[in-house]
C-alpha cells in the first residue's frame, strides 16, 4: 500500500519495513527543487529514524559495493543517487523475519527520484550502471570500521539477479574476501 505524505510517496515492498520512496520534483526554467528528507513526513509514514551520519561515494561503471552490514552496531539507511544510476539491493538478515534471506532490488537514479529506506538488520550493496554514480546515504548509527562485515554479492543461496552490464564487475579487495551467506552466520 502506498502512503502519500508531503512531497513523498512511500511504497511498501514485499519485505516489511523496507520502502521505496519517491520524491516529488518541482521543475521550472531555473532547474528544480526537491525535498529528500523531512522528519515529520517520514514519521507520518511510520518511519521513525534518528539519522546521525551522512555518507557519499563516487564510483565508476561496474563497481559493486557490498553486501555490507555492521554486526554489533547495525545501521538503518536512507539511500539515494545524486548522479547516475545504480541497482541497489538490501537483504533481510533478521532471524525471526518471515522474509529472512529475501531481498529487495531497485534502480535508483538522478532521473527517477527514488530512494530506498533500509531498516536495521539488513545487508546492503549496489552496482553502478551508468558511467559514473554519486551515491548518498543517511545512517541512524555511526560507522564502526572494526564492526563491518558482509556477504559476497553473488551468493548462490541469495540468488540476487544483478543487471547485466557491458563491463566487468569490479570489487574492492575487501569485498572480494567476503564470505557466502551460510558461512557468515549473521542474524539480527
Amino acid at each position: 500500500m502506498d502512503k502519500n505524505f508531503g512531497n513523498f510517496i512511500f511504497h511498501e515492498t514485499e519485505i516489511k519495513d523496507v520502502y521505496i520512496i519517491e520524491c516529488k520534483k518541482f521543475l521550472d526554467e531555473r532547474g528544480y527543487f526537491m525535498e529528500t528528507y523531512k522528519k515529520q513526513d517520514f514519521l507520518k509514514a511510520g518511519l521513525n529514524y534518528d539519522f546521525v551520519q551522512d555518507n557519499q561515494s563516487k564510483s565508476k561503471k561496474g563497481i559493486l559495493r557490498g553486501l555490507h552490514f555492521q554486526k554489533h552496531f547495525p545501521q538503518a539507511k536512507l539511500v539515494r543517487v545524486l548522479k547516475g544510476e545504480v541497482y541497489d539491493v538490501c537483504v533481510d538478515l533478521r532471524k525471526n523475519s518471515p522474509t529472512y534471506a529475501k531481498h529487495v532490488g531497485v534502480i535508483l537514479s538522478e532521473e527517477n527520484n527514488k530512494m530506498l529506506m533500509i531498516p536495521r538488520g539488513f545487508a546492503h550493496g549496489f552496482l553502478v550502471l551508468s558511467e559514473e554514480a554519486i551515491f548518498e546515504y543517511k545512517c541512524d548509527e555511526f560507522y564502526h570500521p572494526e564492526d563491518e562485515d558482509g556477504i559476497i554479492y553473488n551468493d548462490e543461496d541469495l540468488n540476487i539477479s544483478w543487471p547485466k552490464i557491458e563491463s566487468e564487475i569490479k570489487l574492492s579487495n575487501k569485498d572480494k574476501k567476503l564470505k557466502n551467506f551460510k558461512e557468515s552466520k549473521v542474524f539480527f
